[in-house]
């Protein structure tokens, strides 16, 4: 039995390929519309996809080139063709400002460029272009069913942008570039004000600067006379123990905090001291 059943299986599937192959060398474009919509419909994207790409353009300026201008643009986001589909959803849009699937090609469009968005670690420039494609989605349709998801991805896509922001700030820490480090935390927390990573941001840059104080030299001759730079850059760490205290008294991070305080302190006493003398 099972054997009669995968002869008749393999029987179909042959004489639809057979069939899928003999309406994609036709000439009859009612046919290829017809075929591509039911293996649209069935989820075969790819099939669909080639049959819709020989016809388009015969359908241009006909009633029936809305359908299939929305069934092939979706086909790429099927396919995951993300590039394609963010191109094709856009004409849709620009081509038929009053068609009901408007509003949804819209919302794929913009989707389909939060899906080109890559990792954190890579560069974003795909990334800031799907915020701004997504954030006018919203814009013109500030009443969309598609508003919540719309809004979620924004969010996700900011996350990126300032976890990426903050790993940068993070790896001039671990590398003991330091400087780098206070500067690069100081720009995340400008441009991040309510970031869920600010706490870090500042605890870190106040172990930058921390490291930085206590390792740095008395003082520099340059080509203007001495320079002093350990009193300054001790002064300067005890401001951003100050700010971190403020803005979290309860940080996990505290005691650690505090251990550089105390340090910081220690070594300002010994300025202090010879300024008695």
């Amino acid at each position: 039995m099972n054997k009669y059943l995968y002869i008749l299986l393999t029987f179909i599937v042959l004489s639809s390929c057979s069939e899928y192959q003999k309406v994609l060398k036709s000439e009859d474009i009612g046919e290829k519309f017809k075929m591509g919509e039911a293996y649209y419909n069935d989820g075969k994207y790819e099939k669909a996809n080639k049959l819709f790409a020989q016809i388009v353009p015969n359908y241009r300026g006909k009633p029936q080139a809305e359908k299939l201008m929305y069934l092939y643009s979706n086909s790429f986001y099927k396919m995951k063709d993300y590039y394609v589909s963010s191109y094709q959803f856009e004409r849709f849009v620009s081509s038929y400002p009053k068609s009901e699937k408007r509003e949804e090609s819209a919302f794929l469009a913009a989707k389909s460029y939060y899906m080109l968005s890559p990792v954190y670690t890579k560069d974003q420039k795909d990334t800031k272009v799907a915020i701004e494609k997504l954030q006018e989605f919203i814009n013109v349709y500030p009443n969309s069913q598609y508003l919540t998801e719309a809004s979620k991805l924004v969010r996700e896509l900011d996350y990126k942008l300032e976890l990426k922001a903050y790993s940068i700030a993070k790896q001039y820490n671990h590398i003991s570039d330091y400087p780098a480090a206070i500067k690069s935390f100081e720009n995340f927390n400008f441009d991040f004000p309510g970031s869920v990573l600010r706490e870090k941001a500042l605890f870190y840059q106040l172990d930058s600067a921390y490291k930085l104080a206590i390792n740095s030299l008395e003082f520099k001759k340059t080509l203007r006379g001495i320079e002093y730079l350990k009193e300054g850059r001790l002064n300067e760490a005890k401001k951003y123990y100050e700010a971190f205290k403020k803005s979290y008294p309860n940080s996990e991070f505290m005691g650690e905090a505090e251990k550089m305080a105390l340090e910081i302190e220690d070594e300002l006493k010994a300025y202090s001291t010879k300024e008695n003398i």
